[in-house]
């Protein structure tokens, strides 16, 4: 068997496990350095809005027309592709998923770990139904290309953050559902994971219940799971970045001009909208524009 073919691991322990109401910012901060790469906030996300937010993620999800997807490709030779379901342009679907994605503590959070200018890459449902096959291996730091490295400057290192991930949980996420696992502390040397890195030995899984929000370094090691349940495995994933990192999805482009207009100050730090760069020097306001006495 590969290595890398999906199967229990040995260990199932979930991550650092921290409570909404009593959130130490700069403890979560540590841990996605320096321990685990990731921290369980349990009941972020009240009950009414996990299921406002599954009731779109279902009904957008019913038609198994394809999608783009990532880190499928044995799902795609085997024909059951269609059991892993992506839901995209999530902030058009329901205002639900602009509250999840600005939440205050998850703003916090972002603030301290990317920079107070962080913008958002991508908000997206990700559906794994009964029998839907687990995902390859991966990292999403900076996004989700690390597999052609080469790609990359030399020396591109987890030192300093790039990336970092929230999953808000829709369903439970069990070993049955196919719950998320990945390598504690494997953020701390970045490379994508191969075979010899054994990782289906050294797993542990993010494992909690709808409301649930997993915060981690995008430089760990993981993947989704098999759903080996009858029941449906659904999440909600968002890609926060520093502002200077060129995000995967265009969400501006995706949104109405009344989503643009009416958005909040932390919605238009999100969609980059505050950030004036890449810009047309040539035709800009005369004058400096950048420097401590600007």
């Amino acid at each position: 068997m590969s290595a890398l073919t999906a199967r229990a691991p040995a260990v199932v322990t979930g991550s650092t496990i921290v409570d909404a109401a009593h959130l130490d910012v700069d403890a979560i901060v540590r841990e996605l350095f320096d321990g685990s790469g990731a921290v369980t906030v349990r009941g972020l996300f009240s009950a009414a809005d996990i299921a406002q937010a599954r009731e779109v993620v279902m009904r957008e999800s019913e038609s198994s027309a394809p999608k783009v997807t990532h880190f499928q490709g044995a799902a795609g030779k085997a024909g059951t592709i269609d059991l892993q379901r992506r839901v995209w342009n999530l902030l058009a679907k329901g205002e639900v998923f602009s509250r999840m994605a600005a939440h205050p503590q998850l703003m916090q959070v972002m603030r301290a770990f990317l920079g107070s200018g962080f913008t958002m890459g991508s908000i997206a449902a990700n559906r794994i139904l009964p029998g839907g096959p687990g995902q390859e291996p991966h990292i999403d730091y900076p996004y989700w290309d690390y597999h052609s490295p080469l790609t990359h400057p030399a020396r591109l290192n987890a030192s300093f953050p790039l990336n970092a991930q929230a999953t808000i949980m829709l369903d439970p996420f069990t070993v049955e559902t196919g719950a998320t696992a990945y390598v504690p502390g494997s953020q701390r040397e970045l490379h994508y994971p191969v075979e010899s890195d054994r990782f289906y030995d050294r797993c542990e899984r993010m494992l909690g219940e709808p409301g649930d929000t997993v915060i981690f370094f995008g430089a760990v090691w993981h993947c989704a799971m098999p759903n080996l349940s009858s029941k449906d495995r659904s999440a909600i994933l968002i890609q926060y970045l520093p502002k200077w990192v060129k995000p995967m999805e265009n969400l501006p482009a995706a949104l109405p001009a009344e989503f643009i207009a009416q958005a909040s100050p932390d919605m238009r730090q999100l969609l980059g909208l505050e950030f004036p760069y890449p810009e047309i020097l040539d035709s800009a306001r005369a004058g400096n524009a950048e420097g401590r006495m600007r």
